[in-house]
């Protein structure tokens, strides 16, 4: 299934694409060929641990003013990589997991990310039940998770790849929905949250748009 695709506004025959179960793939003449990058991505449910493809991207994304800086949410880890693709460097250390869903790049800077870690593919789930929204803003050296105003106590809802969103005001705000029918958002780049909506259905993307 191919759920990401970005193309380099700067070359619009260049695209990167991510598919689940299959890896990250990129053309660079308009689709006529297509190459996997996939160096450096664990594949731990696989007998060969690195292999060229068969890994799990789940969300894959970059910042329009640097388009060879690459970030992925996989299956095994978070990744970042600066040459395109071609070699990925695991950023997950600091994490209370490797898995999860959705990725969002700030906006404004292409430095700082946002993740939000899940216990496992077998319990798709806030770890140990603590809901919580982890931010890099310096390409996943470090990171700090983001709770205020967040439920972070028997939280069990899932959040999906596509259900995590930022508007481009001065300072973003960013909006995150769950399975459990809930859309919580930030005015302040995740400093402090508060409920927009609730008793929804099972949210599974979220888009902002400003008017």
């Amino acid at each position: 299934m191919v759920h990401c695709s970005c193309i380099d506004p700067k070359n619009p025959k260049k695209m990167y694409v991510g598919i689940s179960a299959a890896g990250v793939f990129s053309t660079e003449d308009g689709g006529k060929t297509w190459e996997p990058r996939n160096k450096g991505i664990l594949a731990d449910f696989l007998p060969e641990k690195y292999p060229l493809v068969g890994q799990c991207t789940h969300h894959l994304d970059f910042h329009p003013s640097n388009p060879n800086l690459l970030y992925q949410q996989n299956h095994c880890g978070v990744y970042r990589s600066d040459n395109a693709g071609k070699e990925w460097v695991d950023i997950s250390e600091g994490l209370p997991s490797r898995f999860g869903f959705p990725l969002q790049v700030h906006p404004h800077d292409a430095a700082t990310i946002y993740v939000i870690p899940e216990q496992g593919a077998e319990f798709r789930a806030p770890v140990d039940g603590k809901f919580g929204v982890y931010r890099s803003t310096n390409r996943g050296e470090r990171w700090k998770k983001l709770t205020r105003g967040l439920p972070t106590r028997n939280i069990f809802a899932h959040v999906h790849r596509q259900a995590m969103a930022a508007d481009n005001c001065d300072r973003c705000g960013i909006y995150v929905g769950t399975s459990g029918g809930q859309i919580m958002y930030s005015r302040n780049e995740g400093d402090s949250w508060n409920i927009l909506a609730d008793w929804l259905p099972a949210v599974y993307s979220v888009r902002c748009a400003v008017v």
